[in-house]
């Protein structure tokens, strides 16, 4: 049973003047109120419109309709004619108005025509849904939704008459705005994102373009941007100091990214942020570098700062700079070692806190101005490397290896107990210093050698501050240069360790030798330690041990390869010390070396001895024997015949002087160090350890040849001196000169043989 009603036909042209009555209200007085009876009774007008059957002459015989047969054409047509009249009305309204006044009448009426468009196209939802939505499904590029429809009828009605006049506007308001006035920013936010929401493809309609907006707007505002500031930047730049210069262009970056944030498109952004920098920046650069070396010298932080901002935007704008900088940062090293030169050469302190100065002073600058820039980070670097390992004071010693050897008595002196020891947190920071000038030093084994020696120094005269502090020192180096270079170091304590128990078994094997006392007379220690691990050589001298020590030395001797068979003890009396009591109306101890313990114990027996008595009676060398009685003479322990004049530094002593002890010692302390080494001794450790480093650099060039050759089998002289110098370089920079006598050295052990019938060849030999 099916059953069938009959629906009354509704026309248009009853209905139109309703609809075209309300639509004229929303649009003109929206914000009178619209009441939704109203609304309800317009939306009906409009469904009943298009629900109604009527007869399609144009739908094929047979073909099957379900439902409605939906219609809407004649009415989609009306309402385009109507808003078509509306813009004619709008637009000769705007062509009666000029700039300001011109921008506020379009802005007002376009979001008054916006707003209302968007509630009568929820009037016309059905015709959207249906008939509307039919036609686009069926391939008709023209017929749009209701708001669509509205903004493509806004646009070619209305826009396009309009667009050139507005464009100039908007860009005359944006130019007062930038001469400092006051303007209606709404007004112009309004207007340019009309020019966005018209970005219709009619071929796509949900697709949004910003053709639009380009095109009429954004490339006449970039060309006015780029007009407007080459001539302002021009003037100013040439008016005023470079300095107000950039602060002038800093502003200028500024307001035009508020513009950006406040009514442009973001799109703009990087257009606009490009021509910028190209106009303020790009085009005046030479001039802003030109005044960077005046800033560095005169310490601008602010400028150098904004300096360092303003060219990083511009490709590769900072490279001279970077170069000026480590220029700059040379100079002004190696100016400040030339000031102290006569006295950092033989103090490390003021040496190293000078360059700790100026290197802090520009890793500041790195930090906080130039905000870690790796190529200001690399220019830092450079430079410190290069006035550290090339200033005034290497070269009054002929060295480079002057920094190093400096960098470790530095170390030294504040590893060494000191009533001046800082605390433990400013000596981890003291330590971070010392690797940061290390990691500039290029020649590290010179470090190394040095720093090895005083370390075994501190630790057999226990004058270390702190073993935790060896320890933590030892790893900064390890992680900076690897296990290698810290190996021996680390073994030095393991011996230490180990020299402490053999001490403790040694006491008790004193004990049993003397049924339980275990008394020789006076407190007796021995560090037994492995030649291999420690920075340490025989002595140069032969030495009669006093015969109040013998014993002592006998049976540690006897206890020791009891302990150990086949192992032999070498004794260093040259790194000895003891103490020894003296009584001149007062008593003294005094803390001496071994040497000077030799020679004091020789006046228990002679109250006058000469010098050839006394090389006798120690069997020391002449010039061990000198130095250590220069030393005694200095200290005023011993006097001597002939007397010395005033200039103690050059103490001269002959075969057939005699010496006394002198009863005229007087000292404010009851003990007093007497081991003071004298100029002449020190001068001959250090030529020694600079025998010592030469030699070794020879030993590790020619381990690297070996290695190279070892591994490539054949090798042209050029490339292997490449290789060479490319492993060797963490360690030292290995001179060219030293490597061909190298390579020399090791054909003449033929390990390599040059090749016949080839220039600069060389072959390894198994």
């Amino acid at each position: 049973m099916s059953a069938h009603v009959a629906t009354k036909r509704v026309f248009l042209d009853d209905i139109w003047p309703d609809l075209e009555g309300g639509i004229s209200q929303l649009i003109s007085n929206l914000n009178a109120g619209f009441p939704r009876k109203r609304w309800m009774e317009l939306y009906t007008h409009v469904y009943n419109y298009c629900t109604t059957s009527r007869p399609n002459s144009n739908r094929k015989i047979g073909s099957q309709i379900s439902g409605a047969n939906f219609v809407g054409e004649e009415l989609y047509n009306r309402l385009c004619d109507f808003l078509k009249k509306h813009m004619l009305l709008l637009s000769k309204e705007a062509e009666q108005k000029q700039d300001d006044a011109l921008l506020t009448y379009y802005t007002k009426e376009w979001e008054r025509f916006t707003t209302a468009m968007r509630y009568i196209n929820h009037i016309f939802e059905y015709l959207n849904r249906h008939w509307i939505k039919r036609e686009s499904d069926d391939g008709k590029k023209e017929v749009f939704d209701v708001e669509n429809l509205a903004l493509v009828i806004w646009k070619d009605n209305l826009f396009q008459q309009q667009k050139k006049r507005l464009t100039a506007a908007l860009l005359a308001l944006i130019k007062k705005e930038r001469n400092g006035e006051q303007i209606n920013t709404h007004l112009v936010k309004v207007c340019i994102q009309g020019y966005v929401d018209l970005g219709i493809n009619k071929d796509k309609i949900r697709e949004k373009t910003l053709d639009v907006y380009k095109q009429t707007f954004e490339d006449d505002f970039i060309s006015d941007t780029e007009a407007y500031y080459v001539a302002e930047s021009t003037h100013f730049i040439d008016t005023n100091p470079v300095s107000e210069y950039m602060k002038k262009v800093e502003q200028r970056m500024a307001e035009e990214q508020r513009r950006i944030q406040q009514y442009l498109h973001p799109s703009t952004e990087r257009e606009l942020v490009e021509k910028c920098d190209r106009v303020l920046i790009e085009k005046h650069i030479d001039t802003m570098r030109g005044d960077f070396q005046k800033m560095l010298s005169d310490d601008k932080t602010e400028d150098l700062t904004r300096i360092f901002k303003l060219l990083s935007r511009i490709p590769r704008g900072l490279d001279p700079l970077r170069a000026t900088f480590e220029k700059h940062v040379t100079q002004i090293g190696r100016t400040a070692i030339q000031n102290i030169v006569k006295t950092a050469f033989k103090d490390p302190v003021q040496y190293v806190e000078q360059i700790l100065n100026v290197y802090k002073k520009y890793g500041a600058l790195v930090t906080n101005s130039f905000k870690n820039d790796t190529g200001f980070v690399a220019s830092l670097d450079k430079a410190c490397r290069s006035f550290i390992n090339d200033n005034a004071v290497c070269k009054l010693a002929k060295s480079p290896s002057k920094s190093p050897e400096l960098l470790a008595r530095f170390t030294d002196g504040l590893l060494k107990k000191s009533a001046k020891n800082p605390e433990e947190q400013e000596m981890e920071q003291l330590l971070n210093d010392v690797m940061t000038v290390f990691k500039y030093i290029e020649d590290k084994d010179v470090f190394q050698t040095f720093y090895s020696k005083m370390l075994a120094k501190r630790l057999i005269h226990g004058s270390s501050a702190s073993e935790d502090l060896e320890g933590v020192m030892i790893g900064k180096l390890k992680s900076a240069c690897g296990y290698e270079y810290t190996s021996k170091l680390q073994r030095m304590f393991t011996d230490m360790t180990v020299s402490r128990e053999m001490l403790d078994k040694f006491k008790s094997f004193c004990e049993e030798q003397s049924g339980g006392s275990g008394n020789l007379g006076h407190d007796f220690n021995v560090l037994v330690l492995a030649t291999g691990s420690w920075p340490l050589q025989p002595p140069s001298t032969n030495f009669a041990t006093p015969k109040e020590l013998a014993p002592a030395e006998s049976l540690f001797v006897k206890f020791y390869q009891g302990q150990h068979s086949g192992r032999k003890l070498n004794w260093l009396h040259q790194l000895s010390k003891g103490e020894v009591k003296m009584i001149f109306g007062r008593k003294y101890l005094l803390a001496a070396s071994t040497y000077q313990m030799g020679v004091l114990l020789q006046f228990n027996q002679y109250d006058k001895m000469t010098f050839e008595e006394l090389q006798i009676g120690t069997q020391l060398t002449e010039n061990v024997l000198k130095l250590t009685l220069q030393s005694l003479l200095k200290t005023k322990v011993l006097k001597k015949d002939p007397p010395e004049g005033k200039n103690e530094e050059d103490i001269v002593i002959e075969k057939d002087h005699t010496f006394e002890v002198n009863p005229m010692f007087r000292s404010k302390r009851q003990k007093v160090n007497i081991n003071i080494p004298v100029r002449a001794q020190v001068e001959q450790e250090d030529k020694a350890t600079q025998a010592t480093i030469a030699e070794d650099r020879r030993y590790q060039i020619q381990a690297a040849i070996v290695r190279i050759m070892k591994m490539r089998k054949t090798l042209q002289h050029g490339a292997l001196m490449s290789e060479v110098i490319a492993q060797l370089q963490t360690r030292f920079q290995p001179k060219v000169p030293v490597i061909k006598k190298c390579i020399d050295q090791l054909i003449e052990k033929e390990y390599l043989e040059r090749l016949d019938g080839q220039k600069d060849m060389y072959s390894y030999v198994a």
